[in-house]
Order: structure tokens, then sequence, then C-alpha cells
């Protein structure tokens, strides 16, 4: 297949995914099920946690580094 089939076929299935939610359908999109962070406590905690480690790599934006005392 040319390319040029190949990104127009792309083009057509990432269309196939862009829909309107209807009303009835947003309290299934709503489950924490659905979240992309389950646990946001957690990530929160973890990512004190590796700020704290791996500050002094920077590209983080993450600030103090090594003993976790900040």
């Amino acid at each position: 297949m040319p390319i040029a089939n190949l990104t127009v076929l792309a083009f057509v299935c990432l269309l196939a995914a862009c829909v309107p939610v209807q009303p009835w359908e947003r309290g299934t999109l709503a489950k924490a099920q659905m979240a992309l962070v389950p646990y946001p406590e957690q990530a929160l905690y973890r990512e004190h946690n590796y700020g704290s480690r791996e500050a002094s790599i920077g590209g983080g934006s993450a600030k103090g580094g090594g003993c976790g005392c900040n």
C-alpha cells in the first residue's frame, strides 16, 4: 500500500473515535475506573518522593533533592 493510502486510513480511524458524548453516557465516563489516576493521594506521595530523589537530574519540574526533607 502506498503511504498516502495508509495516511488516509489512519486519519479515518482517528475520526471514528471523535463522537459526541450523550448526557446519559456521561455517568459512565465519570466512574472511578475511568480516571487517569485511580489513586490521586498515592500519586501525590509518589510524585513528592520522586521529586525528592531525582531533583538533581532536572526535567521533571522537581524541587529540592536528596533527603526528602523539603
